[in-house]
């Protein structure tokens, strides 16, 4: 992309994203949940073909820590069928590991507004063979939805993901009913720009799907549209710099310290499907033409 087309692509995904209509979702999402699940997912199917697309606008200085998997049985367990555990890392020259990553983040979306924190395990599509994020839990201080659970309000009883005049990245997020809870602060300015590992964040991103209590049944992993060059990089902040002071979110089948911590000091602008569906894309080649050819709200090549 140009800086021309990249500024016109970012307004784009902006644009989707008008304050009073998402506020209106949720409100809506909120008499959703009091419906049996197969009927929230029709609802969401009919209301996807309406608007199939949504800017999805990921805040910056959303931070993300990996952690080593130690037990990958355990682990194995939580994926939904036809993926396994493969070696993987976040930053190009560290060492693959097979890995659970931590993110925290602040978003503004066509249909949610807020924070969360997310729990992915790192594994290989044995189908179509692409690298993937699997949402293995998460918390939120807004409305979701997922194919497990369907349409949910707020998860947690405490909910801080921020930053400092100090330069700090702070994050203290407690889940309502899980318990878990996740407490950190790290220094951004701490950190330096490191190459990116791109089968993670390219390839990755094309194939989201979600495990655990997060599914039901068979699922059709999606993919996120976006300009390839942001994630060509990141802040590999030191370890000795990061201070976790409690993390709950995992650890049972991994290890009980990170291996590694990033943060991406700019927003990044995604387009995605309203509900989870698959695409032909298979690399930055192709998510850059999909990114070129998105007008108004729709693909206009019919990615």
């Amino acid at each position: 992309m140009t800086g021309k087309e990249l500024n016109e692509y970012v307004k784009a995904t902006e644009l989707m994203v008008v304050p009073g209509k998402v506020a209106q979702v949720s409100q809506f999402s909120s008499f959703l949940q009091k419906l049996p699940l197969k009927w929230q997912k029709g609802i969401a199917a009919r209301g996807a073909k309406t608007n199939p697309y949504m800017g999805f606008i990921v805040e910056p200085y959303s931070f993300f820590l990996s952690y080593e998997v130690t037990d990958i049985d355990a682990a194995q367990k939580l994926l939904p069928e036809g993926y396994r555990i493969v070696p993987t890392s976040m930053f190009a020259e560290s060492r693959p590991r097979p890995s659970v990553i931590i993110g925290a983040f602040n978003i503004h979306t066509s249909v949610f507004w807020g924070s969360r924190v997310e729990v992915y395990l790192i594994a290989e599509n044995i189908k179509t063979g692409l690298l993937s994020w699997i949402i293995v839990t998460y918390e939120t201080n807004t409305n979701s939805f997922d194919p497990g659970q369907g349409f949910i309000g707020a998860t947690t009883s405490r909910s801080v993901v921020t930053t400092s005049y100090r330069g700090d990245v702070i994050v203290d997020v407690e889940g309502t009913d899980s318990g878990h809870r996740i407490a950190l602060s790290a220094p951004v300015g701490a950190g330096t720009l490191a190459a990116l590992n791109q089968r993670l964040w390219i390839e990755g991103n094309l194939s989201v799907d979600y495990g655990s209590t997060l599914t039901d049944g068979p699922s059709e992993p999606f993919g996120l549209i976006f300009d390839p060059r942001e994630m060509e990089s990141a802040l590999m902040i030191p370890l000795e710099k990061v201070s976790v002071d409690i993390n709950t979110l995992c650890g049972t089948y991994t290890a009980k310290e990170p291996y590694e911590a990033g943060c991406f000091p700019f927003a990044q602008h995604f387009v995605t499907t309203s509900m989870p569906k698959g695409t032909n894309m298979k690399n930055a080649q192709d998510l850059e033409d999909a990114a070129l050819s998105f007008k108004d709200g729709t693909l206009s090549k019919g990615r």
